[in-house]
């Protein structure tokens, strides 16, 4: 299902009339933040993990009073779950104008987040990592995205991810 990730980004870029060379060599270190990072969330729903995410974000003054509620409507309207070779994964966002100052968070479950399937919007996924962007600029977008998908390629990565304990260890593993 990865095949769909890279349509989403090839699809992006081509939309915004972007070459490589013009994209933004931004790295996923510069938008993580270890208060954005919630390991073993206890987020039942979509719904829930937004809440999270945009309560510690809105209390650093990183998104505008409208984020949660069109993350929200943008998550109903175009799913972004996607199911790897062994685990459901998500990479929620919304439009730039509702992001102050960018940011990557990472919720990882233990027992997954119900998330809309991107491929077939009639079948549901069980999201164990998540990807709640927080980005304002087109390039970052595309750069960030990429970085994403190499992630979501690497099964033992998002396995480290899922097991570590701590922070650090989650963006150690998202970055190695």
């Amino acid at each position: 299902m990865i095949d769909i990730t890279r349509k989403l980004y090839i699809g992006l870029q081509l939309n915004l009339g972007l070459s490589r060379e013009e994209e933004s060599l931004v790295g996923l270190q510069d938008f993580l933040n270890n208060d954005l990072v919630f390991i073993h969330t206890s987020a039942r729903t979509s719904e829930e993990v937004f809440k999270q995410v945009a309560a510690k974000a809105m209390s650093m003054d990183m998104i505008t009073d409208a984020f949660l509620e069109k993350v929200t409507e943008r998550e109903k309207n175009f799913p972004t779950g996607i199911e790897t070779e062994r685990f459901g994964v998500a990479i929620p966002h919304t439009n730039p104008e509702y992001v102050k100052k960018q940011f990557i968070a990472v919720v990882t479950s233990q027992e997954g987040v119900p998330f809309s399937r991107m491929d077939d919007t009639n079948a549901q996924i069980k999201a164990k990592a998540i990807f709640v962007l927080g980005l304002n600029e087109p390039h970052t977008q595309l750069e960030s995205l990429q970085a994403i998908m190499a992630v979501l390629q690497n099964d033992d990565k998002i396995q480290q991810i899922l097991d570590s304990t701590d922070v650090e260890q989650v963006i150690q593993s998202i970055l190695a």
